[in-house]
């Protein structure tokens, strides 16, 4: 059972989130959820608030900040996969309904101008390898974190998407890559959840970008980005683990392997993907 607490700003209780240790003091409070308010929180309520005027309804509702100072959103229900995936999270109509959840939230987003003193979120001690270019110019704002822990599954498929701390303005092709390196995933099968491990990664690959209705364009150079992405992914995990103690207790628990295996995979195993999305 969950421990439970007293909320000290209106008495009823709190239960504690718990997800991968990266934002500690997350709770929820009925119908809603208590974050701590960071410098990005202003631009990130603005963004979800737009998203919901457009009609994109599966992310919270932001609703300001509480009498303690903290952020206030609504609680999203659903089932948030744990890692390692689970074999009913592997099947390709997952990958189908997140590439459809995705193409929704583009639509809702584009054409948002963020405001002129928008802060954007990041990873800790990872801004000189950001500096990199990576995504080319920006087409929106999009989440860019598609982890099995920012989705919410109902009756087992995505319906929603949680915790837009490292949303920023971004391309359509890296949301594809970013999605697809968590649940392909683009990933040596070493590193991969048992369900995921013996799967067709190019099939996979395949049936995701179909149902996104990517372009010829955007199918050309998914695998030359997906490369530059998972290289700057493990440069950035070095650099968090070298200023972050969540990020170095995730980098000797496995990261430091999993990320150079992963570049000598997509390096090895990218041009059967591209011939495989490529027209």
């Amino acid at each position: 059972m969950t421990d439970r607490f007293r909320d000290e700003h209106d008495g009823r209780p709190a239960e504690p989130l718990v997800g991968d240790g990266v934002t500690p003091g997350i709770v929820r409070v009925g119908d809603t959820v208590r974050r701590p308010v960071r410098p990005f929180t202003a631009t990130v309520q603005a963004y979800l608030a737009h998203l919901h005027r457009a009609g994109f309804t599966a992310a919270p509702v932001p609703l300001g900040v509480d009498g303690q100072g903290r952020e206030v959103l609504t609680y999203v229900p659903g089932d948030v996969p744990r890692e390692p995936l689970p074999a009913a999270a592997a099947g390709e109509d997952v990958l189908v309904a997140l590439a459809q959840l995705i193409r929704r939230l583009h639509g809702a987003a584009d054409g948002w101008v963020p405001p002129a003193d928008a802060v954007w979120g990041g990873i800790p001690g990872t801004a000189a390898v950001d500096d990199v270019p990576v995504e080319g110019e920006p087409e929106l704002v999009g989440h860019r974190d598609y982890c099995p822990g920012n989705v919410v599954f109902r009756e087992g498929l995505p319906a929603s998407l949680i915790d837009f701390d490292l949303a920023r303005p971004t391309t359509r092709l890296y949301e594809i890559a970013n999605a697809l390196y968590w649940w392909v995933p683009l990933l040596d099968p070493r590193d991969r959840a048992p369900a995921f491990a013996g799967l067709d990664a190019a099939r996979r690959v395949s049936a995701f970008v179909d149902a996104y209705g990517a372009t010829g364009r955007q199918r050309a150079e998914l695998v030359p980005l997906a490369t530059r992405m998972i290289h700057r992914f493990h440069r950035r995990a070095r650099a968090a683990a070298a200023s972050d103690p969540v990020f170095r207790r995730m980098w000797e628990e496995g990261v430091r392997d999993r990320m150079p295996r992963a570049e000598a995979w997509i390096a090895r195993e990218g041009p059967a993907i591209a011939g495989r999305i490529t027209p």
